[in-house]
């Protein structure tokens, strides 16, 4: 009888264990694993339902604390974008106030003195202003080597624009009735503003709104950038308004909070038209201010809209030194100073993707929120540039379709149709920007929790509120018909952009003309070939350059091409803005190699 051979018991042996320890881990991960994260999920999942709960009740409450107080808003409706009438104004130009008096000037003329009905509080004194360029010192016999212009058209304004679509009516403001009598706050509620005159001009006013959402990631929306565009359809002229995220003002329902606040306020407890209708309601209470329509982005939308024009071009007159910003690229032309890293954007003139321009107009690292609100608005205005003279405006259906996926706004097709016209016949020099002044329209102030904010100081501020709302005045017309030719005398290429951009922020005609007749100018030169003493606007162009008296030169030519001839040299500085602290410096080689 024959037999089969066995199998070598070690070869019979393994398979076995293998199996059993597949059914160890098997029973393991469904009898144990699994129901163990099971619970875990059902005992999760009911904290967050809970806490939603929870969360819920508590605005639920605030709202019917706060109902009869917002509900009030749907009753007292006033006419408040019937037109007042016109105040005289006096059309003497002594009487006019002048556009570039800094705003220690202009308190003094008022004889304003600062005070705050505060005890824990200091005076504020107006800031000192810089030294003004005597314009009677004579002429000196050296002229200035400059480059001779040829061919160089003289720019003129374009006509009045007439729009070619009919308008559909502004939305009617809801006047809040004012704070309750037992409401309480850390400072005493202000009274309400008195509103702003119009002075028989047709505004529009569309604030521009800017979230930190995707930083927080908390579902809590805190509008960081705030920007009010007026535009003027009477005159065709367009101002803009920055407000630094820590004014200290009333929110109505809500005492005393910060600006940036309201919007998700409003949102939160269903207010009437939303967050936008609280900040409407918050703006106009303070400022006096009537905002007709909002558009809000977030940091993936900002990056997207200057990426959709083309990216933007700058000239950067104050060097910018920070970290890498989350959702942000540092410019292509900074360089690293230390191991933090912080990166410095040196004077220059930079061509930018959103990432880019996102960063220079996030950034603070050497700033505050003041300068910030500056740089928003210069990005703003690069971002117009770029539609105008690439031809975007024809294309206003696509644009919209395109860029509305990434703006929250009330804005119809139809109103942005209206205001193309608008944007086709403005001439930068006829866009006027604004905006606050550390220790001069504001105080700083901490509130019992420890929070650093800016209380607006009503007094001071007035005046630049009514020019914001007034158009160009006969002092502006002056500044503007001036010519100005802008020469590099430096090797730092596009300088003389730069130049040009700071006068034309400032409402000046600058043009920027390429490189001087040499290059080797240690210091900025301006030429007077006016040989005006009355309403010139010398002092104003050496102070917004820097330049001082030894630099200024009247040579009266009457066959003059430009009324002023400007000259950058090696130790331009026009960063004349305050608050802004020095960079820091490396190599030269290194510096030179990261201009712009």
């Amino acid at each position: 009888m024959s037999h089969l051979p066995h199998p070598p018991q070690s070869t019979q042996a393994k398979p076995t264990r293998l199996r059993r320890l597949i059914n160890l881990l098997v029973f393991l991960l469904v009898f144990r694993l699994v129901p163990l994260l099971l619970i875990l999920g059902v005992i999760w999942f009911g904290a967050q339902v809970t806490q939603n709960i929870i969360q819920r009740a508590n605005e639920q409450i605030q709202a019917d604390e706060r109902r009869p107080l917002y509900a009030a808003t749907a009753t007292a409706i006033a006419a408040v974008d019937a037109t007042p009438t016109p105040e005289p104004v006096s059309q003497n130009p002594a009487e006019l106030r002048p556009l570039f008096k800094r705003p220690a000037q202009i308190a003094q003329d008022a004889g304003i003195v600062q005070t705050l009905d505060l005890p824990e509080l200091m005076t504020n004194t107006p800031r000192p202003t810089r030294a003004i360029v005597d314009l009677t010192i004579p002429p000196l016999n050296t002229r200035a080597p400059t480059a001779t212009p040829s061919g160089v058209p003289s720019p003129t304004l374009p006509p009045s624009p007439m729009a070619t679509v009919t308008p559909r009516p502004l939305p009617t403001l809801l006047i809040y009735p004012g704070p309750d009598a037992n409401d309480t706050a850390p400072i005493p509620i202000p009274e309400a503003i008195e509103p702003l005159d119009r002075r028989g001009n047709d505004l529009i006013n569309i604030m521009l709104l800017g979230n930190d959402g995707e930083l927080t990631n908390d579902g809590f929306l805190r509008t960081d950038t705030m920007i009010i565009v007026s535009v003027n359809r009477t005159t065709g002229t367009v101002s803009m308004l920055s407000f630094p995220r820590d004014l200290y003002v009333y929110i109505p329902g809500w005492t005393m909070q910060r600006l940036n606040l309201a919007f998700i306020h409003g949102q939160s407890i269903g207010w009437t038209d939303g967050g936008f209708g609280l900040l409407r309601q918050t703006i106009f209470y303070n400022f006096g201010i009537n905002i007709h329509y909002y558009a809000m982005v977030n940091l993936e939308g900002f990056r997207n809209i200057v990426d959709a024009v083309g990216g933007v071009e700058l000239a950067v007159d104050c060097a910018i030194q920070d970290l890498a910003l989350i959702g942000a690229e540092v410019p292509s032309g900074a360089y690293q100073v230390n191991d933090d890293p912080e990166y410095v954007l040196p004077v220059g003139y930079y061509e930018m993707t959103g990432a880019e321009a996102l960063w220079y107009a996030r950034s603070r690292g050497n700033s505050s929120d003041f300068d910030r609100g500056r740089r928003q608005q210069q990005v703003l205005r690069a971002v117009w540039r770029q539609v105008r003279e690439n031809g975007l405006l024809a294309q206003v259906p696509q644009l919209w379709a395109e860029g509305s996926q990434f703006i929250e706004t009330n804005l119809a097709f139809e109103d942005i149709l209206g205001l193309v016209p608008y944007a086709l016949n403005l001439d930068p020099s006829r866009i006027e920007n604004f905006t606050f002044t550390y220790t001069y329209h504001t105080t700083p102030w901490q509130t019992p929790d420890g929070e650093a904010v800016q209380l607006p100081n009503r007094e001071t501020l007035r005046f630049m509120l009514e020019d914001f709302y007034a158009p160009p005045t006969d002092s502006q017309i002056v500044i503007e018909a001036a010519r100005i030719a802008v020469y590099n005398g430096t090797d730092n290429p596009n300088w003389d952009r730069v130049a040009a951009e700071r006068l034309a922020w400032d409402g000046f005609n600058a043009v920027a003309l390429g490189s001087a007749a040499s290059t080797d100018y240690a210091d900025t030169v301006v030429v007077d070939q006016t040989g005006s003493t009355k309403g010139s606007s010398l002092q104003d162009i050496a102070w917004l350059l820097n330049v001082g008296i030894d630099n200024v030169r009247i040579e009266p030519d009457a066959n003059r091409e430009f009324d002023f001839v400007v000259t950058i040299g090696e130790t331009y500085n026009s960063c004349v803005e305050e608050g802004i602290l020095p960079v820091d410096e490396i190599s030269v080689g290194q510096t030179s190699a990261a201009g712009g």
